[in-house]
């Protein structure tokens, strides 16, 4: 079979099919779309547990506090207002599922390589922000952390990014480097997954929050993003982790949804 005939495909790293211990998850952004995927990682977790795997350690990033036109779209409760996001969101999953999860009210930005902050290299990294200047900070961490990791088993190896408009999204996965393929006489195997920052730089534009002011109710809230856009997003992300750590093999490395026509296009590796 000619190389140009065969599928593109990416073969997930062995470390995360079976690892002795749980896989670390760093969860950037526990608003709209961060809530509703840390439950999702939640019920992956539970999945893996009951299978007899390891299961995760996450660990959930964000300064902001809960307010009012919060409560539409993500999964925050009313008395939590005044409340850290992470701390809240991450309280909650531990006492429903009995994780020991953490939660870093800060920001996850770029650090000194004299004094690396704790918590911030993890196998996967989830990027639920709404500015380019953060996504490219987050990139620029992860790329000093890979090249400095020593093949700790934290060594940051994916970054899955979720972005989007009223009734528009989209979730790309990539690789924070190139990583190891095995032969294949079936498929055409892909090592590197490129980033949005790289990938799509022209498209990330101005950080939403230099253009746009705060919202002070739930109506205006939902004039800028749709109810359901956040969960539909996470729900669909959830499901191409779990195929990751389930196959083992990616021939879509996310996708672009449009809720308004309910229409999906997935992006192929």
């Amino acid at each position: 079979m000619k190389t140009q005939d065969k599928q593109s495909v990416h073969f997930v790293d062995s470390y995360l099919l079976n690892p002795t211990n749980p896989i670390t998850v760093n969860l950037i952004g526990a608003g709209g779309t961060g809530s509703h995927m840390l439950h999702a990682l939640a019920r992956i977790n539970f999945k893996l547990l009951t299978i007899g795997k390891a299961g995760l350690q996450v660990n959930v990033f964000d300064p902001d506090q809960i307010e009012a036109p919060n409560l539409g779209r993500a999964e925050f409760m009313a008395h939590f207002i005044g409340v850290n996001k992470a701390v809240s969101i991450v309280a909650h999953i531990n006492r429903k599922y009995g994780t020991n999860w953490k939660a870093l009210p800060e920001f996850y930005q770029p650090f000194s390589l004299c004094a690396i902050p704790e918590n911030r290299s993890a196998s996967i990294t989830i990027c639920c922000v709404d500015s380019a200047k953060a996504r490219f900070e987050i990139a620029e961490v992860l790329n000093v952390l890979s090249k400095n990791s020593n093949n700790y088993r934290d060594n940051p190896m994916y970054c899955l990014d979720f972005g989007n408009n009223k009734y528009t999204g989209q979730v790309i996965l990539s690789t924070v480097k190139e990583m190891r393929q095995p032969e294949s006489a079936k498929f055409r195997p892909v090592a590197f997954l490129p980033p949005v920052t790289q990938e799509y730089a022209d498209l990330l534009g101005i950080p939403q929050e230099e253009t746009a002011a705060p919202s002070c109710s739930l109506m205006e809230a939902l004039d800028k993003q749709s109810l359901f856009i956040n969960s539909a997003l996470a729900n669909l992300g959830g499901a191409m982790i779990d195929q990751m750590l389930d196959y083992g093999l990616l021939t879509k490395r996310g996708f672009f949804m449009n809720l308004e026509s309910f229409r999906t296009e997935p992006i192929a590796v």
